[in-house]
């Protein structure tokens, strides 16, 4: 789980470009819920030094989880404007959710390779749509 938030975190800070993998966004988002109600915890218990470490936590990862949305709607062959359908109450949400549970399109798309099953030219070798 940790891996997956770091390759967020650290490889893919603001990257917008390519495909996440379903792993990649739902355990980025598992590690990111932990840690926020820690936060939380803390900032009940301790008070104004606990809400400031929220407020920084929540800004430092603000750009990587939207990051991350936006790859995982480019791994279902949407574009990331799609982020925006969130706006319409309910409905947005639901559909959304759905999105980013859906396994993304085998091989690649227009947004890159399938990072769940990378690209290899040995897959090519024998199928009917060789032509010579």
């Amino acid at each position: 789980m940790i891996e997956w938030y770091l390759k967020v975190v650290k490889e893919n800070y603001a990257n917008f470009e390519g495909r996440a993998r379903r792993s990649e966004f739902w355990y980025f988002l598992l590690f990111q819920f932990i840690v926020i109600i820690a936060l939380l915890i803390l900032a009940a218990v301790a008070g104004t030094i606990g809400s400031v470490l929220y407020g920084i936590y929540a800004l430092a990862t603000l750009v990587p989880g939207i990051a991350v949305a936006v790859r995982r709607l480019h791994d279902v062959g949407k574009s990331g404007w799609w982020y925006f359908i969130c706006l319409v109450p309910l409905i947005g949400s639901i559909w959304l959710i759905v999105l980013f549970a859906t396994e993304g399109t085998v091989g690649p798309n227009q947004y890159g390779e399938d990072p769940k099953r990378p690209y290899s030219e040995f897959d090519q070798i024998g199928s009917k749509e060789e032509t010579f």
